[in-house]
């Protein structure tokens, strides 16, 4: 199965961070197929080779681009809300690219399930 991820929260100040990169990995690990990965309002915070966790925390960024390196997949984030958020091509971490929500969109029709991962209001 074909499988796409919309993630919508901000990784740094909930437990939704770390519930995203856990359910990208039970995928991969699942020998499912995991398409992209969309990160799109507070999550594009994660792509940021400046976003250092302290020692005692997960270092998310840091697992995605290793999930990103072995299983293949596309890290996208959104260029709106990235913009927003002072994210430019140019200080991005590795393996995370920038486009728009046509991405996103071509995800979903590419894919047999599209699952959204966020924090309600």
């Amino acid at each position: 199965m074909r499988i796409s991820i919309l993630v919508q929260s901000d990784p740094f100040t909930s437990a939704n961070g770390e519930l995203a990169l856990r359910f990208a990995q039970s995928v991969v690990h699942s020998n499912h197929d995991l398409y992209r990965v969309f990160f799109y309002k507070q999550a594009v915070s994660i792509a940021s080779k400046h976003a250092i966790a302290p020692q005692d925390e997960m270092q998310l960024t840091e697992m995605w681009i290793d999930l990103a390196r072995k299983s293949k997949v596309e890290l996208i984030v959104c260029v709106a809300a990235g913009q927003r958020r002072g994210l430019v091509q140019t200080v991005l971490a590795d393996e995370f690219e920038i486009a728009g929500l046509g991405q996103m969109v071509e995800a979903m029709l590419e894919s047999d399930r599209t699952c959204l991962l966020y924090t309600s209001p």
